[in-house]
């Protein structure tokens, strides 16, 4: 009977300790980040908050079929404010003054998240809100993780890298083979045939003059914009006309929307994205995500944001607007190759949060004090 009694005790301790240990297995399988019950809890309480407020620059691919898409796969309206960046900060400040907090998600350019969203603490962090298994699945990006570049690597999520654009040609006025290094662009052959964008006004130009000024060093810029008599331009289109018409068939700064309806009507252009001399330079284009504190519908706010980054949502993003993805399960066969970066090849990337915050502005400064000079 003894020995009866201590085999049932044993057993049952046995029994016990499985049944205990398998609980909290499944339990921590249930609540861990990114598990399948969590992220249909926040759905759910997403629905309740009613709606979602992001705002980000114009964009047809948002109104057109981001925001249809998500709100018929969850039920949620999107409101979208969409404005030029300094236009959205100036009223997230005013209201924040005012202690109203209207909007949740900004999807903004670098410039804007790391030397004023981030500094003057109006995000909360983001990486903790995305749980939905796909998003934090380290597998389905191309750096074996999810990319934060602020400094606590949890504020801001980098979802694009593609190799942006150098400039573009008229190639009825310009063989491609006669621009192949930095070189050529000093040929006489072409002076007082190259647009761009006043790069002491600010803006496009002096950024790019700030990379070539990193990249190829003072004296090719001050060769470049000096001898070389670049006629600079505040209008975008206008500098697209020139182009078009072979006026100045160089165009340093053109925008690629300006750019695809001439090519429409029949204008032959070529983009150039880098030199044999001068590797191309990564963008984070079309933008950054960031979660604004005090979120007033926080649910809603991370469904947008997990399901922002997803498969789905990315790969329409990178159809529509022609940038690369950094997920690994997104179809690229119709982005264009020189706009996806190749593994071996170091490139400048316009997009590093120091060269925003720092090495941007310095850059800057010096291209300023070479054209200035006698």
């Amino acid at each position: 009977m003894k020995s009866s009694t201590a085999v049932q005790v044993f057993l049952a301790s046995i029994f016990g300790y499985f049944l205990i240990h398998a609980t909290v297995s499944l339990g921590a399988a249930d609540s861990k980040p990114g598990g399948e019950a969590e992220w249909k809890r926040t759905v759910d309480s997403a629905k309740k908050e009613g709606t979602v407020v992001v705002a980000g620059s114009p964009d047809p691919v948002m109104r057109n079929e981001i925001i249809p898409k998500f709100t018929a796969r969850f039920g949620i309206p999107v409101q979208y404010t969409a404005g030029g960046a300094s236009q959205i900060v100036a009223r997230l400040g005013t209201e924040r003054n005012a202690k109203l907090y209207s909007t949740d998600i900004f999807m903004a350019g670098i410039n804007t998240v790391a030397n004023i969203l981030y500094p003057n603490k109006m995000l909360d962090p983001l990486k903790p809100a995305l749980i939905l298994p796909e998003v934090v699945d380290s597998s389905k990006w191309k750096k074996g993780r999810l990319w934060f570049p602020d400094p606590e690597e949890r504020y801001v999520l980098r979802p694009f890298n593609s190799i942006a654009s150098l400039f573009h040609v008229n190639r009825d006025h310009v063989k491609p083979a006669e621009l192949r290094s930095s070189k050529d662009l000093l040929n006489p052959k072409w002076r007082g045939k190259i647009s761009a964008e006043d790069p002491i006004l600010g803006g496009g130009g002096a950024n790019k003059a700030a990379r070539l000024y990193v990249q190829l060093g003072e004296e090719f810029v001050r060769k470049f914009y000096k001898e070389q008599k670049l006629v600079l331009s505040r209008e975008r289109r206008q500098m697209a006309d020139w182009l078009a018409r072979g006026t100045y068939p160089i165009c340093l700064d053109c925008r690629d929307d300006d750019l695809k309806v001439l090519q429409q009507e029949g204008f032959n252009f070529l983009e150039v994205f880098e030199l044999t001399d001068m590797p191309g330079t990564l963008t984070s284009a079309p933008w950054l995500l960031t979660l604004l504190n005090q979120a007033p519908h926080l649910n809603a706010a991370r469904v947008f944001a997990n399901w922002i980054v997803s498969k789905e949502a990315l790969e329409i993003y990178s159809r529509a607007s022609g940038y690369a993805t950094l997920r690994t399960d997104t179809d690229e066969s119709f982005l264009r190759s020189e706009t996806v970066p190749r593994p071996e090849v170091k490139y400048f990337d316009d997009a590093d949060w120091q060269w925003a915050v720092t090495g941007r502005a310095e850059a800057r400064k010096r291209v300023e004090n070479i054209l200035k000079a006698p």
